[in-house]
């Protein structure tokens, strides 16, 4: 096979959700080098990049395969582990290390010259701030819900007044919590303005009108192919009790698709994962887009779909 085609995939050994894209390259042939630096990069893979006048030369090195990163056609950037340093080490020197990988490996893997990201790591981290996703979607033509975000109490109560169809409260980010020891997620709930207490102030939060929805949609963009699926939920947070939910194929009207263009072009994405909750009169309210979404969880075809897209892509190489 030849490595100027090859695709390096960064993401941790458990994704099973690249699993399903991997076998299909390798039924294509295409070579494939999986990597999760945070990880292999201290037990026993190796990285090596060189910067002089007019080349860049640069040596990947895993158990299985030796790679100049040079011609590397596509990098799918995935579910990586932390940079945490290797085990062993005093906390200092293990913090050290895991900055020195993160700046260092890092860096050498998102600036791998001719490469074709899906999608660029720096690209994917300016585009999961909630705050810049709300702002790009009013910009690129979505309806937004109102919303506040702020760490000011009274602010927010008299946001949660003025709501007259209901307010809820998202987290800005999927922090890890336990309680009690436990794995604990915070999901999207309702919340009344009297519930709002001064606590508010510990850090900013996110309070969104209620959108009096009909059905939630997903949609996966890969490139220009929208692949929509109508989710029925009993639950206001469709993730909370996946299992009652039915997922059926939908079309994406005309002016949310346009949106979506734009919406990925500004954020330079080439994957993007659209949460809408659709009003009886059809309309389509933004609510987020997770640049690294997971999809394999919808039917079975649509599934089937995604990975073929995302295969394509990783496939073409960057284009000429």
């Amino acid at each position: 096979m030849d490595d100027s085609r090859s695709v390096l995939v960064l993401t941790n050994p458990y994704d099973v959700t690249a699993d399903v894209v991997l076998r299909l390259l390798a039924e294509r042939r295409v070579p494939v080098v999986r990597l999760d630096p945070g990880i292999d990069l201290h037990t026993g893979a190796s990285l090596t990049a060189m910067y002089r006048t007019g080349a860049q030369p640069g040596t990947l090195r895993t158990a299985s395969r030796e790679l100049d990163t040079a011609r590397i056609r596509s990098v799918w950037v995935r579910r990586l582990s932390p940079y945490e340093g290797p085990p062993g080490l005093s906390d200092q020197d293990r913090r050290f290390a895991a900055e020195q990988a993160l700046w260092g490996a890092g860096g050498i893997l998102a600036s791998l010259p001719g490469a074709h990201y899906v999608n660029h790591p720096w690209n994917n981290r300016a585009a999961e701030f909630k705050p810049a996703q709300l702002s790009t979607a009013r910009r690129c033509g979505f309806l937004v819900p109102d919303t506040v975000v702020t760490n000011d109490p009274h602010e927010a109560r008299k946001f949660a007044v003025h709501q007259s169809g209901g307010v809820v409260y998202k987290p800005l980010w999927n922090t890890p919590y336990r309680v009690d020891g436990r794995p604990h997620s915070v999901w999207v709930r309702e919340v009344r303005g009297a519930e709002i207490t001064d606590a508010v102030s510990v850090c900013p939060h996110m309070f969104q009108a209620k959108v009096d929805k009909a059905f939630d949609v997903r949609v996966t963009a890969v490139g220009d192919r929208l692949f929509g699926v109508r989710i029925d939920s009993p639950d206001l947070d469709w993730r909370y009790r996946q299992d009652l939910m039915t997922c059926t194929p939908v079309e994406v009207p005309d002016p949310v698709a346009c949106a979506v263009a734009a919406y990925l072009a500004e954020l330079r994405l080439t994957y993007g994962a659209f949460d809408f909750s659709v009003t009886t009169d059809g309309d389509w309210y933004f609510l987020e887009c997770n640049p690294n979404g997971q999809w394999a969880w919808q039917p079975a075809k649509t599934t089937a779909a995604i990975a073929r897209t995302i295969a394509d892509q990783l496939e073409k190489g960057p284009d000429t």
